[in-house]
């Protein structure tokens, strides 16, 4: 029986959990039809593989047609779902991990024009600004519908063998009937609390009435706003001790803070260079103070704060959501004692970013996650042994490194730099970003682990690889900021990896043209703000930095308002020229003839980067594919066969940034998908 806490059983009601980890409701938009099938199944399935106690599924299962699916939901109001979750449940029991599902009313935080054109509903007027609509305001006869909505939803869970099931009460409709800032009606359900919860309370035993005494039931609330008007830290206490004393609720997971806006979602949910675990302790406080099993998540990324969290008592289960999404297997590692070799959660937040721009959840650094019927998160050893030769120690090159190291090749790898890490240890400088360095760290280890051997300061050339005698060489070069894009006065730029690395000193007086819209014009911005120069970000975009999504902008925002500092959206830098010490800038407009000037000191261009091929193309001629990728095998996950070289002695790749400007999870993807292969 291990000591780690971790690891030790729970028992809540009836049910024993295996240990104390759990992974939060959270919708990773993998539904299909609005129903949890086969790419929904494996994903919560690799994770019950990997050693968690519970899996909480959805975020949030929609109850009713009048909450239109925001984030490709699952659809709990069809009949059609209990075949599915009762697939998902029997496959995660067979790994002896429990199943639970949030269900809810999205109530004012959707939009009108998902699913069937019906209008977002709330108890008051107020419009959702993430999502731009204004509610109805709800009439008797909807509270009377959705009630047995979420009780018919109850019960559809409870026939699919689920273990229990959560709802959601934080930012959706449940809760604004509690928030006095959101709840505009009369009593019987508006004014005072007793009148507020009231609505929750008529949910509550509606579900009890079908679902009965037994099964679990439990909510995700929030106990204290953070907002003007809202709930506050006493009332939301008071809150969690009625629905105690009510009888109806097994357990509680507690959320702090309000998610009605970017910012404020962020401040709910952590994002990289932002504190961890912000809300444990007040959890723990809500522990305290009502008795109740308290559930929490919210950036707990790594197992020694998980641990921390229950050795203190603050929790009765963590939850170790964007970690399980980076690494499935966390449990399982840790009871094998391979702890130091779980892939680390970043905070990047491509999974989360992703889903609310309308996409699936990826992770910046493991692209097996969401494609579990596609890649693998164990690569399977090849039959074959190879001598495989990569140019380039980046997140491809690296990835490329450690996968075919994993298939059993003899890995060879040539970097130019003195370090690995390409473009990653530029983003890594920003103070805020450096954990994105664990990307390169973890992946080194493990390359180092395999024994894969590394040339640094190695500038390869084509006989780096025919004197190797390499089967597979793979490119993974990368590229160099693009900046020759104006019509003139190209010599007169610098780039913002200029700014980043420290190769050009900042200016006082700075235009940052940004096409990229990634997020190294936000780090070239911070940089020049905090060294004292003024800034404006320029864009022919409608959007200023779209690349970066939400919740990530949050922090660059809070960081450069703080400066001189400025954006400004559909207007083109044409062309740049001296003016005595300064630069005059050439600005134009994709819209009209409209033109205007700059006068600057310094002209910052962000335009990506344009690859570093040039050793691919001498190495093409003598390669046996003459560098053609067989893409149908390549998305189907097959070897690559094509010979149009007979005489070439090995096969040639490139990946990521070589091949064209994308971003760090393409890059690893790329290598992933071909030498899981090779």
């Amino acid at each position: 029986m291990s000591s780690d806490p971790l690891l030790q059983p729970y028992r809540l009601k009836h049910l024993t959990l295996k240990n104390r980890v759990m992974i939060s409701a959270h919708e990773p938009a993998y539904a299909e039809d609005g129903l949890p099938k086969e790419a929904y199944r494996a994903y919560h399935v690799e994770r019950a593989k990997g050693g968690v106690g519970l899996t909480m599924t959805a975020g949030s299962a929609v109850v009713s047609r009048d909450s239109p699916p925001a984030f490709n939901n699952i659809l709990a109001y069809k009949d059609e779902v209990v075949g599915w979750m009762k697939q998902l449940t029997d496959a995660c029991h067979d790994h002896g991990c429990a199943v639970m599902i949030q269900l809810t009313h999205l109530g004012w935080r959707t939009r009108w024009d998902k699913g069937d054109w019906l209008p977002s509903l709330s108890p008051g007027p107020e419009r959702e600004p993430a999502h731009r609509a204004f509610p109805k305001v709800v009439e008797d006869w909807d509270i009377d519908r959705i009630v047995q909505d979420y009780a018919d939803a109850a019960e559809r869970m409870q026939a699919a063998g689920l273990d229990g099931i959560e709802l959601e009460a934080y930012g959706h409709f449940l809760d604004a009937f509690w928030s006095p800032r959101l709840n505009a009606l009369d009593p019987p359900y508006g004014g005072d609390l007793d009148h507020r919860m009231r609505f929750g309370f008529d949910v509550l035993r509606a579900i009890r009435d079908r679902v009965g005494p037994d099964f679990i039931v439990g909510m995700r609330c929030v106990a204290d706003e953070q907002a003007e008007g809202g709930i506050t830290k006493d009332e939301g206490i008071e809150i969690t001790k009625r629905l105690r004393d009510s009888g109806l609720v097994d357990f509680l997971n507690v959320i702090r803070g309000h998610i009605s806006t970017d910012a404020a979602l962020t401040d709910v949910i952590p994002v990289q260079g932002m504190r961890s675990a912000p809300h444990l302790d007040f959890a723990g406080e809500v522990r305290a103070a009502t008795q109740v099993p308290v559930f929490h998540a919210a950036r707990i990324p790594d197992v020694a704060t998980a641990r921390h969290a229950i050795a203190s008592g603050k929790l009765d289960l963590v939850g170790m959501t964007r970690a399980h999404i980076t690494e499935p297997h966390i449990i399982k590692k840790v009871m094998e004692g391979q702890e130091d070799r779980i892939r680390p959660c970043v905070g990047a937040n491509y999974c989360l970013d992703r889903i609310y721009q309308g996409g699936k959840a990826l992770c910046i650094h493991n692209p097996a996650t969401g494609r579990e019927l596609e890649q693998p998160h164990i690569v399977p050893a090849a039959e074959h042994k190879k001598r495989v030769v990569i140019i380039g120690a980046g997140p491809a090159g690296l990835e490329a490194a450690r996968v075919a190291a994993l298939r059993g090749h003899d890995v060879v790898v040539h970097e130019a730099a003195n370090d690995p890490g390409g473009q990653i240890r530029l983003t890594a400088r920003s103070p805020r970003r450096r954990e994105m360095i664990s990307i390169i760290d973890w992946r080194m280890a493990e390359c180092e682990r395999l024994g894969v051997a590394f040339h640094f300061n190695s500038f390869a050339e084509a006989d780096t690889v025919t004197e190797a005698n390499a089967d597979v060489a793979v490119i993974a070069t990368g590229g160099l900021p693009e900046t020759g894009i104006l019509k003139q006065g190209n010599d007169l730029v610098v780039s913002a990896w200029d700014i980043l690395s420290g190769d050009a000193a900042p200016g006082q007086s700075v235009l940052i043209h940004d096409e990229a819209g990634d997020s190294a014009a936000l780090q070239a911005a911070e940089v020049i703000a905090e060294a004292g120069g003024t800034v404006e970000i320029m864009t022919p975009d409608r959007a200023f930095a779209p690349e970066v999504m939400g919740m990530s902008l949050t922090p660059f925002m809070r960081a450069l308002q703080q400066h001189d500092t400025t954006f400004t959206v559909t207007w083109r830098l044409i062309g740049a020229r001296r003016d005595g010490n300064s630069l005059l800038a050439e600005i134009g407009s994709d819209y009209g003839g409209a033109t205007r000037q700059r006068k600057v000191d310094q002209i910052v261009v962000n335009y990506g980067t344009r690859p570093l091929d040039e050793l691919y193309f001498d190495l093409k001629p003598l390669s046996s594919n003459l560098g053609a990728v067989d893409h149908d095998a390549l998305i189907a996950g097959r070897a690559q066969t094509i010979t149009r070289n007979p005489d070439g002695a090995f096969q040639l790749f490139r990946i990521g940034d070589a091949v064209s400007s994308r971003n760090t999870h393409a890059a690893i993807y790329d290598a992933l998908r071909l030498l899981k292969a090779v």
